[in-house]
């Protein structure tokens, strides 16, 4: 397994167990959330108003930037993977709605795809 797939795993370790305690409320997904990557590469983010998420590639570098959506269950704590998202090489983002609600948490990833280091947002909810 991978150092990137280890700290994921972590991460959501993590989570769980910060929502088993009580200890950590989720921030509220009022407002857009955007997570950039370093050196102005791109960037992954959540519109609110429509739940859309968009991956947007910003240097023309020969590399994409790739993103994805992680969800937890607030009761179960089972989770995983809802969305990838990818844009390189093209105009525009990639887009996509996925609807996001008050009984799951959510984290977005993103990568930029030349050196494929991961970078994660607090996670969320509505």
């Amino acid at each position: 397994m991978t150092r990137s797939k280890l700290a994921r795993l972590a991460a959501i370790g993590a989570a769980t167990l910060a929502v088993i305690a009580g200890s950590a409320a989720p921030a509220s997904a009022l407002s857009d959330k955007t997570l950039n990557l370093p050196s102005g590469r791109g960037y992954m983010k959540f519109h609110d108003d429509g739940d859309v998420f968009s991956v947007c590639d910003t240097k023309a570098d020969g590399h994409g930037v790739t993103g994805r959506l992680w969800e937890v269950n607030s009761i179960t704590h089972n989770g995983g993977t809802v969305l990838v998202l990818t844009d390189g090489g093209d105009s525009g983002c990639g887009k996509k709605g996925y609807n996001v609600d008050d009984l799951h948490h959510y984290s977005m990833d993103v990568s930029w795809n030349g050196d494929g280091i991961w970078y994660s947002s607090e996670w969320f909810n509505e």
